[in-house]
């Protein structure tokens, strides 16, 4: 007799087991009883799936700035690498795969345990469980994953090719959403990786618009990276054209760029991690006046101080990095007397993805930028 599983074999799918719980905790191996964000391991066997999860085929990680920066100076530092200068970039990328390759294999995931930070993919969809309810994507369907990697059961079965410049790594493999997390299907009318590298970081912009108010002046820290460019695109826009909107940002190249756009009263090249330069700088760029709202999008860590000291009294910090320390923003605002209201970046936003596909969209230069850079 053909069972059920039996068909779903022949038809290329997975058999479907039940008890699928919407956020995921049937996957986690350890520690029992968690999420899958916060366990160490999750199960990555996809030869059966679970009810309200969509079966990916992987194409391309998009890795986090904070991550990708990491990883990077981990292999030019192991002793899996040679130099570059000696051996070729292709000793660094094969490194840098070797690296990425470990971390799934030993935690099912693609979750940094340095940084403590992913990323997200790109796939197509092979199946989608029932269960899920409202799903919009179909088997052939190509889709970008806007939750983080660090929850996202991942299998990799080899490494196609390594961007450094994008932070994106082409992979084959597979990968499962849960029922609770959220994706896009990819555009038709942007590329596929500036999609990517958009909505990697799509959660920035309005996170911008919700906290920048009219003539305000806004001041955004790695402001020439993916996320920085993107906040003072919104920046400009939400505060109007009779604001200041600052961009400190300590790669010259990356600051040129992010002047070309048009969209800074002044971009300051500074390192962000010495705070008490970025606060002279930015009152020298200011008249004096300290930031009502600063955004902080440094992808290294220690940066926390220079976004307190640059606010003004009751003004607004938001960490979008996930470089970020915390424990040394809340302390380090108590240690220098500021009272400052600090909040937690949060890379998921109702409408997210629309919102910053719509900016490339409606700001030609801004997409050019990207295009540049990721495409």
């Amino acid at each position: 007799m053909t069972t059920a599983e039996d068909k779903s074999r022949e038809h290329g799918e997975r058999p479907i087991g039940p008890g699928g719980n919407r956020y995921g905790t049937h996957r986690v191996l350890g520690p029992v009883g968690g999420l899958p964000q916060a366990a160490w391991r999750l199960d990555n066997d996809f030869s059966r799936i679970f009810e309200g999860e969509v079966l990916l085929s992987v194409d391309t990680l998009n890795i986090d700035a904070a991550s990708f920066t990491q990883i990077e100076e981990a292999a030019r530092s192991s002793s899996t690498a040679t130099p570059e200068k000696s051996a070729g970039p292709g000793a660094l990328d094969e490194a840098i795969a070797h690296i990425v390759l470990r971390t799934v294999a030993d935690r099912g995931k693609q979750h940094n345990p340095v940084t403590g930070s992913g990323g997200m993919l790109v796939g197509r969809v092979l199946q989608v469980a029932p269960g899920r309810g409202g799903a919009l994507a179909r088997p052939g369907d190509k889709v970008a994953t806007l939750a983080s990697l660090t929850l996202t059961p991942l299998r990799i079965d080899g490494v196609r090719a390594v961007r450094r410049a994008s932070a994106q790594i082409d992979v084959q493999g597979e990968a499962v959403i849960f029922a609770s997390a959220p994706y896009a299907k990819l555009p038709d009318d942007i590329p596929e990786r500036v999609a990517l590298a958009a909505l990697d970081v799509a959660g920035a912009a309005p996170q911008v618009a919700r906290l920048v108010r009219p003539g305000q002046i806004v001041l955004v820290l790695g402001a020439g990276g993916k996320s920085g460019v993107l906040s003072v695109a919104q920046a400009r826009r939400s505060a109007g054209p009779s604001s200041l909107v600052v961009g400190v940002e300590s790669r010259p190249q990356a600051a040129d760029e992010l002047g070309t756009l048009g969209l800074c009263s002044e971009v300051l090249v500074a390192d962000a991690r010495d705070p008490v330069a970025v606060r002279e700088a930015v009152l020298r760029s200011t008249g004096g006046r300290e930031a009502d709202a600063t955004f902080s999008c440094v992808n290294v860590p220690d940066a926390e101080l220079a976004a307190v000291l640059a606010t003004r009294e009751r003004g607004v910090v938001y960490f979008f990095a996930m470089s970020t320390s915390f424990t040394k923003a809340a302390l380090g605002a108590e240690g220098v007397g500021k009272d400052v209201d600090l909040y937690i970046g949060n890379g998921y936003a109702v409408g997210h993805a629309d919102h910053t596909l719509a900016m490339l969209r409606d700001m030609p230069d801004l997409r050019a930028l990207f295009e540049r850079r990721y495409g």
